[in-house]
């Protein structure tokens, strides 16, 4: 691969480099839960872990039954 001939100023540089930007996450809204998360990954509400509006992993405590 060729190099050049010639250093490029720091100025430069940096002037090319300004029109890299990170984009903003795409955030949705869940039907079930009406909370707010990252697309295409998983969520907790309430310790229970969701994904596509369904529960995935329940929570321990809320299906916990006593025993006497």
């Amino acid at each position: 691969m060729p190099n050049p001939k010639w250093r490029h100023s720091k100025r430069r540089k940096r002037a090319r480099r300004t029109h890299y930007k990170t984009e903003a996450p795409t955030l949705g809204t869940c039907k079930t839960t009406q909370e707010t998360h990252l697309l295409h990954r998983a969520y907790v509400v309430d310790g229970d872990l969701y994904y596509r509006g369904q529960i995935i992993v329940p929570n321990k405590n809320s299906g916990e039954v006593a025993e006497a």
